[in-house]
């Protein structure tokens, strides 16, 4: 039988990315998952071969690219978190697995990048044969062992793999005096323990265990994972809400406020979604960052408080003006004046001009004086303009736009010491 020709080895040759190569191999690493995906409908053998040869590929032909925008490292993450299930599913026999995972461990020792630490962690998942998984054990834990117990501990290569073939094998008490000779317990590898406590049903024992490697660190490493272990625990054990009160609000900043809202209301679906967003909100202490997400979510009076607390992206704001002008034109110029206002207090990522302010003005008024909202807007923004608050130039530019849409008469500045712009 003639050997299948993979597409993607044309594209992960050594050295074929240069420093400013992030888009293009992203995009390349795309593809081959494709490929190998397609390829596993009809061969699972076949997809978990090429999984495995793309993951040896990857270091030598991403090493040059310049990674400090994290682009690369997330694609990278990506692209390992859709193969790892590949190569656990591929339908070979012991043998076969054995001798393919050689080669997979040989570019995990060669990869400058632990990219491929994340298939360590599920080593003993993809060596599926506990008999497998035990061989590689036996193998891993005597050095190991000798590391960990040395007066100098070192990094050492297979360290996730060795404690994954110990969890993955239930073989608890070696792998608990193994993690009691790291003097320096990071989460990476802890972690295996307190998933060796939640498999023998300790979950109390499990988050515990996760909490005091937080505490010995003093919170300064991992706080994300553990926070993600510690919910998912509960979550499983049925107690989702103290998993939600203890750890689900602390996902902020693990995202933008839309993702971070989304991803709470998908895992808490019992959860009333409106109440998780004015909770992120107290919890945040930044109202006005919410706008977007209560906008997306139907909850206009919540999204209109956000605009009106400031703190909402000028652009956001003028963006739901346009959106909202036939759906809830009263609420689209609410916004809008907002807008304006957060212009005026210099609320927006750019510095703002005179010509923003026009721009903001004619979206707004468009909209109020299709809907005969004119007069009511009109005098809300000369309030703005007359305000002692807010960049006098960019106040002068509203007043110019309002001048010219109203006799002087109406719009009386509120301090009669104050020369007319």
């Amino acid at each position: 039988m003639a050997k299948h020709k993979w597409k993607f080895k044309a594209h992960f040759r050594t050295g074929a990315y240069g420093w400013k190569g992030t888009a293009l191999a992203s995009k390349r690493m795309r593809e081959a998952v494709s490929e190998i995906k397609k390829a596993a409908r009809a061969d699972s053998a076949l997809a978990g071969e090429g999984a495995i040869e793309l993951m040896c590929r990857l270091y030598p032909a991403c090493e040059h690219i310049d990674g400090s925008s994290g682009s690369l490292g997330t694609a990278l993450n990506r692209t390992i978190a859709a193969l790892v299930p590949i190569v656990a599913k591929a339908d070979w026999d012991m043998n076969t697995r054995g001798k393919l995972l050689e080669d997979l461990y040989e570019a995990v020792c060669n990869d400058g990048w632990s990219i491929l630490s994340e298939v360590e962690d599920h080593w003993g998942e993809i060596c599926v044969y506990p008999g497998l998984a035990n061989l590689w054990a036996d193998r891993l834990v005597p050095f190991l062992r000798d590391v960990w117990s040395s007066e100098s501990r070192g990094y050492v290569t297979g360290d996730g793999a060795c404690m994954s073939c110990l969890l993955y094998t239930h073989r608890y008490d070696e792998l608990e005096e193994l993690i009691a000779l790291d003097r320096v317990k990071l989460w990476s590898n802890a972690k295996f323990w307190a998933a060796a406590l939640v498999q023998q049903g300790k979950v109390d024992e499990a988050v515990a265990y996760a909490e005091s490697i937080r505490d010995l660190h003093e919170g300064r490493y991992d706080n994300h994972s553990i926070d993600e272990f510690c919910e998912e625990t509960l979550l499983e054990a049925g107690r989702a809400e103290e998993a939600y009160t203890r750890y689900g609000l602390r996902i902020l900043g693990q995202g933008t406020y839309v993702s971070v809202y989304r991803h709470l209301v998908r895992k808490y679906p019992h959860r009333d979604a409106r109440q998780i967003l004015l909770d992120l909100m107290g919890k945040s202490g930044e109202k006005g960052k919410w706008f977007a997400a209560a906008k997306d979510a139907g909850f206009l009076d919540v999204a209109l408080a956000c605009a009106r607390s400031g703190g909402a992206e000028p652009s956001t704001l003028l963006r739901a003006t346009r959106d909202f002008a036939e759906k809830d034109p009263h609420f689209a110029v609410d916004v809008g004046i907002e807008s304006i206002k957060a212009l005026l207090s210099g609320m927006s990522y750019e510095l703002p001009t005179g010509l923003d302010v026009a721009v903001h003005y004619e979206a707004v008024m468009a909209v109020a004086c299709q809907h005969g909202m004119q007069e009511q807007a009109k005098a809300e923004l000369a309030r703005a303009a007359c305000s002692p608050f807010g960049d006098r130039l960019l106040r002068e530019a509203l007043m110019r736009k309002l001048l010219q849409d109203s006799p002087p008469a109406t719009l009386r500045r509120e301090n009669s010491d104050e020369r007319p712009v």
